[in-house]
């Protein structure tokens, strides 16, 4: 009688764990998407995207099979906060190199960056309008109504039957499974090859997925795993450097010379510059060993 008291009684506890974190959250994501509305503030943007991404966390652990509905209007949510918050920290790195090319008087780099970053004010002022035309949509829609019923009536069932520590490890599995693919790719493929770099982005997905569970999840975690969102920030850190500059790269290439109106001698020392920046971080990486890599 009194070990099903206990039983019951920690349920409970684990279902108001699971409320008040998830409450937190969504409370965080329509302030912060509110606010994001109003002039694009880019830290607002920031922190409604990270919300959102942690309720998608969240959802994926306690509803996998998306019964609810919620993980796709949030998962739109995240996609389209996501395109603008990309675009600020793009503008903000090309800005950051330009002026970096004026103090070393490479006037011709630093002309060519004033157009990339002009050509990606107007890219961001088009998602800036896609965001506006759709978050507001989603937040004063039917989203409300879907949480109170997954809140109210489907997650004390889906608390019950859910151990987040389980999920944990199989993230953890998941991550030194792919780590050990980046390891064999490299030893076929040089550091730069896009098959190659496929492979590290699918790695830093997978310590994202981790550090974010970690985090959003850390009530119901046990002990052992408590240390996982700082080592595996580091690791997404470190391969998102990696990241950054392969979107460089891609940005650059996605606009063309012509568009940019650069010489050609110009945008080819730039471009040779950049691959050379990024193969050099690959290389330099911590997180996986491409000592054999051609």
């Amino acid at each position: 009688m009194t070990t099903d008291i206990a039983a019951h009684s920690s349920e409970t506890s684990g279902a108001q764990q699971w409320e008040q974190a998830m409450t937190k959250l969504y409370t965080s994501f329509m302030d912060y998407g509110t606010e994001a509305l109003k002039d694009f503030d880019d830290e607002a943007v920031h922190q409604a995207r990270v919300s959102s991404r942690k309720l998608l966390t969240l959802l994926s652990v306690l509803d996998p099979g998306h019964s609810s509905g919620l993980y796709a209007m949030f998962k739109q949510a995240q996609k389209r906060l996501g395109k603008v918050r990309d675009a600020d920290v793009l503008i903000q790195s090309f800005k950051e190199r330009r002026k970096s090319a004026k103090l070393g008087g490479d006037k011709k780099a630093a002309q060519l960056l004033r157009a990339v970053i002009r050509h990606q004010k107007a890219r961001r002022r088009q998602q800036r309008a896609k965001l506006a035309d759709t978050l507001p949509a989603l937040m004063n829609g039917v989203l409300q109504s879907k949480w109170d019923e997954f809140m109210k009536v489907r997650l004390p069932t889906l608390v019950a039957d859910i151990n987040v520590n389980i999920t944990m490890r199989e993230l953890e599995v998941a991550f030194e499974q792919q780590k050990q693919r980046c390891k064999e790719m490299f030893k076929q493929e040089p550091p730069g090859s896009r098959k190659a770099l496929d492979e590290l982005h699918k790695l830093r997905i997978s310590a994202k997925r981790i550090r974010y569970t970690a985090n959003a999840a850390a009530f119901a975690l046990d002990q052992k795993f408590h240390a996982n969102e700082a080592i595996y920030k580091e690791i997404q850190s470190e391969l998102g450097d990696i990241t950054d500059k392969r979107v460089w790269l891609d940005t650059m290439e996605d606009i063309g010379r012509k568009e940019l109106d650069a010489s050609r001698a110009t945008w080819n020392t730039f471009m040779e510059g950049l691959q050379a920046e990024l193969e050099d971080a690959v290389r330099r990486n911590t997180v996986v060993d491409v000592s054999d890599a051609p």
